[in-house]
């Protein structure tokens, strides 16, 4: 055994042997039970970051886990390709996003397989590749003849830099996410999926997610949020249109009587409509023009002052009869409920200002029980429960019966319905970019909107294309591309569809197409998805707990109302990993500084910045990001300490859920540790190589041995539970590293066969223990343990129950300082349950004698005083 520990050697050896024996290869097998291990596919950027390594790396730690206990585990990995990052990107770099996506893939998997990852590479696809999104696109055409699929013409959010529509949660104060850019709201043609159709069902099926974390539940529920109220029509005073009403959802009916007037969102198709030909007609245009430059999302919109016009129009309220006027206003949104709001100032905040500044009416149509409201007076809103008022038929009932009430008169009188809205919004899908999947639709003079046939699928995105100066879509001006023959009427004047689908569509599905990537006759193997779905454990950021997560949900549902798959929820078990952090480093003439450009050790007070030699301003911790140039190259740790003290420092600095903070001492801790187990593996090997490991009775062993056997044993169930029940792979490796102390408390210079054998079954133990986390580490140590094959064809160590047993301890117990009583525990009793039993002691009890208690001292292992 080499005298000195060296990762570059070591590592390099088994990921050439793991290649070579094809180790993490699986296929189905109906006799073993199957474990399928995801981690969120990488988006190929160029290089990997400490997210990545910390992500997949508690994925790996799992899966070779699972294996080793003799699961048959799925764990593949690829490629999200597709999308408008790639574009900008290859834009920046004068490439084409094609040969800049395909660059990058190859250089992060070079860096993921250095890590020592345990994928079945043989499974890897980029999305970007036409033998899978021409699987897309035959479901996009089913989907449209079930019209599940539709177009129609809405306001989006607009980036003019990028060329293309962009999601609410993609707009950042008003500017584009991607590029910086002002986003502004435009009225376009768009491609949409009916999820509505499927919001009661995922909805219902989030209690039916006991696996998720309960902020990504609260999340899911909130983005669809359910709303009971009713349905009410204002009819509009000299409509445009003969019938023509407001209709307005509300959860508070039994306000409709104060309603004074009516808001209606910028983009509602009335606004323009009531205004024109009025004298508010310029002023209405221009405020349209005015809000479809700012940020139309809910976060933004509550930021706002709220603001509006008159529309020049007037509806009548249908309960109270009275005329009121139509404004249009920055914080109605067309996206919740019907895009009009009933406005009530005496029972609404919002509404309340709004009428204050506006000079309108309001109307208490609820006062408290024990008391009357002046509205003249009013200085906010009343918003609590009450008794109706100035509400016709309905005064003096209780408003919240009111509301179940005046349902049934709005029922009853054709002017409005019990209903339910949703929050949630059908999926837009169109992207007005080049990269990205073809929408397989053809646009015809004489016949309209034709899908193309199957049977010419997929609709290859031409990969030679130029990408326009003004980054727009180069599709429509390709005519190789965009010309087409109408496949209904054979018109050679038909125009494909350029517009592409939005990125989500392609990582919606991925997950069962790993089951059977090579499929050529559907878009999985059903058989193989039967097998491996759905996912037994998912692994992402909580930044896709609404959008992917929702959409994943969405589609799995899809598929299998065509039969496809069995089960509707794609991910049995969800882990969402915290961030990586760091201290950003500026500098007063350079602003943020990398690491590398800054002089002296971190958590030292003199550090200066390398270009001018000014001492540097330390700031907080805050996520790693290259805009704040707070980043650790992985390629950096990589060369200096090797793949596996990178994981085990990514393991051991925090639990999962939580963010962890990068700290170069932690990473040399990480180093030290290894250092330190190859060095006790070196000292007693030769003494333990040719012996099996003690698996008998801790009784017949000295003192000495007995502790490091129990201690063995304490080890593999703390560690088995750590990561079995909650993924705490810190506390597992401080287990192991106690285990290792206890092993240099061992003369492991020291003859003896049951002493050796003892010895053996520790290291064994703490090798087998580390394998899922430090695989080449550990591979290394089982081969220099005279084991031929792979730690990871080895089973996972199982304790002896027998071991743990310890010795009783006599413990005495104090009331204030006195001896009142004595018992026995188990050796390894903690202080807490040990407080337990002390004030549960009968005899304690009658000193107490209900006295409160003061505090409780613990002397560990020995004795209990209660203070009173």
């Amino acid at each position: 055994m080499d005298k000195k520990y060296d990762p570059k050697i070591i590592e390099n050896k088994w990921r050439i042997y793991w290649e070579n024996s094809k180790l993490f290869k699986v296929d189905e097998d109906p006799e073993r039970q199957k474990y399928y291990l995801l981690e969120m596919f990488p988006y190929p950027s160029g290089k990997i970051h400490m997210g990545h390594v910390r992500n997949y790396t508690i994925g790996d730690v799992i899966a070779r886990y699972k294996k080793m206990q003799g699961f048959n585990v799925l764990h593949p990995m690829g490629w999200d390709a597709f999308g408008m990052p790639a574009e900008n990107a290859a834009i920046a770099n004068k490439s084409h996003p094609a040969k800049w996506t395909y660059e990058n893939i190859d250089t992060m998997r070079h860096q993921l397989k250095r890590i020592g990852f345990s994928y079945d590479w043989e499974r890897e696809f980029a999305t970007c590749s036409h033998k899978y999104y021409r699987w897309e696109q035959w479901l996009f055409l089913k989907m449209y003849e079930k019209k599940m699929a539709y177009r129609k013409e809405s306001f989006v959010n607009w980036c003019n830099s990028c060329q293309t529509v962009l999601a609410n949660e993609q707009v950042e104060a008003g500017m584009c996410w991607r590029c910086g850019n002002a986003v502004r709201q435009k009225k376009l043609w768009q491609w949409f999926f009916r999820i509505t159709d499927y919001a009661e069902d995922l909805l219902a099926y989030c209690d039916h997610l006991p696996d998720w974390p309960d902020k990504v539940i609260a999340m899911q529920k909130n983005w669809i949020k359910k709303s009971f109220g009713a349905e009410i029509r204002f009819p509009i005073e000299n409509p445009p249109d003969k019938n023509e009403h407001i209709s307005v959802f509300t959860t508070r009916q039994d306000t409709v009587f104060g309603a004074t007037f009516m808001c209606l969102a910028p983009e509602h198709p009335l606004v323009l409509k009531l205004s024109e030909g009025t004298n508010q007609e310029k002023q209405v245009r221009e405020f349209i023009e005015r809000i479809s430059m700012q940020d139309r999302s809910v976060k933004a919109v509550e930021g706002y002052e709220k603001v509006g016009v008159f529309t020049g129009a007037y509806c009548i309220n249908p309960l109270s009869k009275k005329k009121i006027p139509v404004y249009t206003a920055n914080f109605a949104l067309m996206e919740y409920g019907t895009g009009a709001i009933m406005s009530v100032p005496a029972h609404d905040q919002r509404d309340f200002d709004f009428a204050k500044k506006y000079g309108l009416n309001i109307v208490i149509v609820i006062k408290p029980y024990d008391c009357d409201l002046d509205s003249d007076a009013m200085t906010e809103a009343y918003i609590g429960d009450g008794v109706m008022v100035n509400s016709g038929q309905f005064d003096g009932m209780d408003n919240k019966k009111a509301l179940d009430a005046i349902a049934s008169f709005l029922e009853d009188n054709d002017i409005g319905k019990r209903t339910v809205s949703f929050r949630l919004r059908d999926w837009g899908i169109s992207r007005q970019r080049y990269w990205g999947a073809p929408i397989p639709m053809i646009h015809c003079n004489k016949c309209g909107i034709v899908p193309v046939p199957e049977e010419d699928l997929p609709v290859i995105l031409p990969e030679d294309a130029n990408l326009l100066e003004d980054g727009g879509s180069p599709l429509s001006k390709l005519e190789y591309f965009a010309n087409t023959r109408c496949p209904a009427c054979g018109s050679h004047d038909a125009k494909r569809e350029t517009d592409t689908m939005d990125t989500f569509v392609e990582s919606s599905w991925y997950f069962a197409r790993y089951c059977s990537p090579d499929c050529n006759t559907g878009m999985f193997d059903k058989k193989a998805v039967e097998y491996w779905m759905p996912v037994d454990q998912y692994i992402g950021g909580v930044e896709h707990a609404v959008l992917h997560l929702l959409y994943s949900r969405y589609f799995t549902r899809v598929l299998k109302d065509f039969g496809l798959v069995s089960f509707k929820e794609p991910f049995t078990r969800l882990l969402t990993q915290g961030m990586v952090c760091k201290e950003t480093v500026s500098c007063p003439d350079h602003s943020y500084l990398f690491p590398e450009e800054v002089e002296g050790s971190s958590g030292s007070a003199d550090r200066f910045c390398k270009k001018c030699s000014k001492r540097v301003v330390v700031g907080r911790i805050e996520k790693m990001s290259k805009s704040k140039k707070n980043v650790i190259d992985p390629n950096i740790l990589l060369d200096k300490y090797g793949a596996d003290t990178t994981r085990l420092f990514c393991l051991f600095a925090a639990p999962p859920q939580r963010d962890l903070e990068w700290s170069e001492q932690g990473v040399e801790g990480s180093y030290r540790f290894l250092n330190r187990v190859w060095r006790i593996a070196r000292n007693c090997m030769d003494s333990i190589k040719d012996i099996s490991p003690y698996y008998g009775s801790p009784d017949k062993l000295d003192y000495e041995l007995r502790d490091l056997y129990r201690k063995t044993h304490y080890t593999i169930k703390k560690v088995t539970r750590d990561i079995e029940d909650s993924f705490h792979f810190n506390t597992a490796i401080s287990a192991v590293m106690e285990l290792v102390n206890a092993m240099s408390g061992i003369d492991l210079k020291k003859n003896g066969h049951k002493r050796n054998s003892v010895v053996r079954h520790a290291l064994e133990s703490v090798v087998l223990l580390l394998a899922p986390i430090v695989p080449h580490f550990a591979e290394e140590l089982w081969e220099e343990l005279g084991n031929e094959s792979s730690i990871l064809l080895a089973s996972w160590p199982e304790y002896n129950k027998e071991a743990l047993f310890k010795e009783d301890l006599l413990i005495v117990a104090q009331v204030n300082g006195k001896l009142r009583s004595r018992f026995n525990v188990d050796a390894d009793i903690d202080d807490n349950t040990l407080k337990e039993m002390a004030l549960s002691d009968e005899r304690v009890k009658k000193f107490i004698k209900g006295k409160p208690v003061r505090k409780i001292i613990v002397v560990r292992k020995k004795l209990v005083n209660i203070v009173v």
